[in-house]
């Protein structure tokens, strides 16, 4: 979504501020605007802050998310490509750059063993240490892998070795934030 767009909630709402990840309810008919739709979340400045809503509640702005599908591969494996594009579909709420192209990903592979069966092993980091939305993110890449056909479990490691700087970002994320 590239326009902000003012909505009015059509029922209470959960949603979270950004980036102190504090958890609020938004009332029926309340002004919010739209400023980030993409993932399947929603970023909305409301009273002076922004805030972000989940998939689950995007009824109440009004909006319809479809999620991705994928084929299921006849053999059981999981599609590392697949996983790849799943983790593409989380974004950070406060800019409009997925996870991968942010460079947060430093790690993913994919392990078959009999104990867990087909376990995505995902290591990563936030743009800031102390980010309140880094359980969100790190849990919105376990959801969206989690939905990969064929995926048992899914192992996420966060850190912050080496910390995270704009160095990480790819071209296409530097040229979508004005940085080239």
């Amino acid at each position: 979504m590239s326009e902000r767009e003012v909505v009015l909630t059509k029922r209470d709402c959960e949603a979270r501020i950004i980036p102190a990840g504090t958890e609020i309810m938004i009332p029926k008919e309340t002004f919010v605007t739209i400023t980030q739709s993409l993932g399947g979340t929603f970023t909305v400045a409301v009273n002076g802050n922004l805030a972000r809503i989940e998939a689950k509640d995007s009824d109440a702005l009004g909006k319809e998310v479809k999620f991705e599908s994928f084929e299921t591969p006849a053999d059981g494996s999981v599609n590392e490509n697949q996983v790849w594009e799943a983790i593409r579909h989380v974004y950070d709420p406060e800019i409009p750059v997925n996870v991968v192209d942010l460079g947060l990903i430093y790690e993913c592979k994919i392990d078959k063993t009999e104990e867990l069966g087909n376990v995505v092993y995902i290591k990563m980091t936030l743009t800031a240490p102390g980010c309140g939305m880094g359980p969100v993110i790190s849990e919105d890449v376990r959801t969206k892998v989690a939905q990969v056909p064929n995926v048992d479990n899914v192992s996420i490691e966060l850190t912050f070795d080496p910390p995270w700087n704009n160095d990480m970002l790819t071209d296409e994320a530097k040229l979508e934030l004005g940085l080239l």
